[in-house]
């Protein structure tokens, strides 16, 4: 067989990099490469296999039928080989490597990105991309290695675990309510302008919550991102709902009727079933899992906690 021939597991890195995300350029980033080395290397494969395994279009790269069939070969390779290199390692060096964690706007700015020096302490040869895009990432594809999601994914081959509770309140500023009519029922809300998700753009239905507030509520200001919506309610613009574990940090925020409304979400840890047991994303979920049960009083308010707490005395 001549050294043309032959391929690596490297090139099967590359093959895989290439058939997740369709792109040369996006797989030459994640594997620290050049778009030139990757289409080698992709190249190179096809050679040795003498089998096409992608039909190249201006939009990237897509599998063919035996590509497709490939990838399923390719990442039980890969599955064996995180598995030995697990073995062969000692627990702190086997957790090495590039974790891609997507996760909504508001978990990552106000939960994760305060913990994350403790993750870097704790992991030092684990490098992670933190993705907030409002929208839904795609485990199948590995856009993400794994997911925060606010709904419990149905069926496929992923696991999936509820990471915690939270809870969301309607707030206003001191300032909009010293000038604004009172609030004192939930009709009186009708009256003040909300601030709200753009609803052809919520992402998930566990943000789809203005009708549990009130049904007739109509948002006069609407935005895709939470901490946009954030920011209009701390300025006065007006009523806003907001999670409990961000809007408490901001004394200038009141809660409206506080002894009516509290609606409750969750946020689940999510990723493919095939990557679970690798060290470096089996760090990541046992960490996010750890700190947000650590952390239980940022998710939970007081009031609930007290009223937790007195049930479990009873």
């Amino acid at each position: 067989m001549s050294h043309a021939s032959q391929f690596t597991w490297d090139d099967l890195q590359f093959f895989l990099a290439v058939a997740r995300t369709g792109q040369l350029s996006t797989a030459a980033r994640q594997l620290r490469s050049s778009h030139a080395t990757v289409s080698r290397r992709i190249d190179r494969l096809e050679f040795a296999l003498k089998v096409k395994l992608f039909e190249r279009n201006p939009r990237g790269y897509v599998l063919t039928a035996m590509g497709t069939r490939f990838v399923e070969t390719a990442e039980k390779m890969e599955q064996e080989t995180e598995r030995l290199r697990a073995d062969l390692a000692d627990g702190s060096l086997s957790q090495r490597g590039l974790v891609r964690l997507s996760a909504p706007e508001g978990f990552a700015n106000f939960f994760f990105a305060t913990v994350l020096p403790q993750f870097a302490a704790r992991h030092p040869h684990l490098a992670l991309e933190l993705v907030t895009i409002q929208q839904i990432m795609s485990l199948s594809r590995k856009e993400a290695d794994i997911s925060v999601v606010l709904d419990e994914p149905k069926g496929g081959p992923y696991f999936a675990e509820k990471l915690t509770d939270y809870h969301l309140q309607v707030y206003a500023s001191r300032d909009y309510l010293a000038r604004a009519a009172p609030v004192t029922t939930r009709d009186d809300l009708l009256n003040h302008p909300f601030i709200s998700y753009i609803e052809e753009m919520i992402f998930a239905p566990g943000l789809d919550y203005l009708g549990d507030v009130h049904p007739r509520i109509k948002p006069q200001f609407q935005s895709s991102s939470i901490f946009a919506q954030l920011t209009a309610t701390r300025n006065g613009l007006g009523l806003g709902i907001l999670p409990y574990f961000f809007a408490c940090r901001y004394p200038e925020l009141v809660r409206v009727l506080p002894d009516e409304i509290d609606l409750k979400r969750h946020y689940w840890i999510t990723c493919h079933r095939d990557l679970k047991q690798a060290p470096r994303v089996r760090a990541v979920i046992d960490f996010l899992r750890e700190t947000a049960r650590s952390e239980d009083a940022c998710f939970i308010p007081p009031y609930i906690g007290a009223a937790r707490k007195a049930k479990a005395e009873m």
